[in-house]
């Protein structure tokens, strides 16, 4: 049994602005905290984030950079946010870091920007379930997903993830960044071992290499986003059989890889 804290934090504040007709008004910024991850008393890195689910966020970092495969390798995650750090020990002998931290790529992703050089090796020759889901399936969870974007409709600034299966949201997170929150939704994923193969991800934020790159280490195998999709999220998601639905809004989507997965049933 892992030995965590269930830490919480402000998610956003009232600050005083000038709107366009000169008037004084009250608006919400969002929170933006630096969190250093520590393993065995190494840091590893600084994540920016809203701070929303801090421990499942670590949890799912540390999976997909490889640096933890296991759940029983973790002793303990301890999130302070007085010192804005959080403390993984491991059940093992202290883990060497030093080739790992040495190969990095430096990724277009917001709140994180690092992405170690050993996942997309790891992944080679993984090819992603097959899984149909049909359009008036895909319309209800657009539909369903508007009314989750709380922290987005107040203050803005921020992307939302959610796990879904069938039509029904198992998991939905906000944070600054959209890595964040990828993260946040694989640390939920391996301490309730749930499996993706039944799954659809959706992200608000553009599904570039990397974003397809973590859904597919969470051996999910449909992608949907509101927003657009790089040429290289494209390559990768042929690379892995991963269906990619870009521009998904009310009753609009282009899908991009796939279409045999997809049942047009509306």
């Amino acid at each position: 049994m892992i030995e965590m804290t269930r830490s919480n934090t402000e998610k956003t504040s009232v600050v005083s602005a000038i709107n366009e007709k000169g008037d004084v008004v009250e608006i919400s910024l969002v929170e933006e905290k630096p969190l250093t991850i520590f393993v065995d008393k190494e840091e590893v890195v600084t994540l920016m984030t809203m701070g929303a689910f801090p421990e499942l966020l670590v949890m799912g970092y540390l999976r997909n950079q490889l640096i933890f495969n296991q759940l029983n390798e973790i002793k303990a995650v301890q999130v302070d946010w007085e010192t804005e750090a959080v403390a993984v020990v491991s059940n093992k002998e202290k883990k060497d870091l030093t080739k790992i931290k040495e190969r990095k790529t430096i990724t277009t992703g917001c709140g994180q920007g690092t992405m170690y050089g050993d996942v997309l090796e790891s992944l080679n020759g993984v090819l992603m379930p097959k899984q149909l889901i049909k359009q008036t399936a895909l319309y209800a969870l657009l539909k369903l997903l508007a009314d989750y974007n709380k922290i987005y409709k107040t203050a803005g600034a921020v992307h939302g993830c959610a796990l879904c299966k069938g039509e029904n949201i198992l998991f939905f997170v906000e944070d600054v960044g959209r890595h964040n929150a990828v993260d946040t939704i694989a640390g939920y994923m391996w301490l309730n071992d749930i499996q993706g193969g039944e799954c659809v991800f959706y992200t608000t934020g553009r599904l570039t290499s990397e974003m397809v790159i973590k859904v597919a280490q969470m051996g999910v195998p449909i992608l949907l986003s509101r927003s657009g999709a790089t040429k290289m999220g494209f390559d990768v998601a042929k690379k892995f059989g991963v269906t990619l639905i870009s521009r998904a809004k009310g009753r609009h989507f282009n899908i991009l890889n796939g279409i045999d997965n997809v049942q047009l049933d509306a």
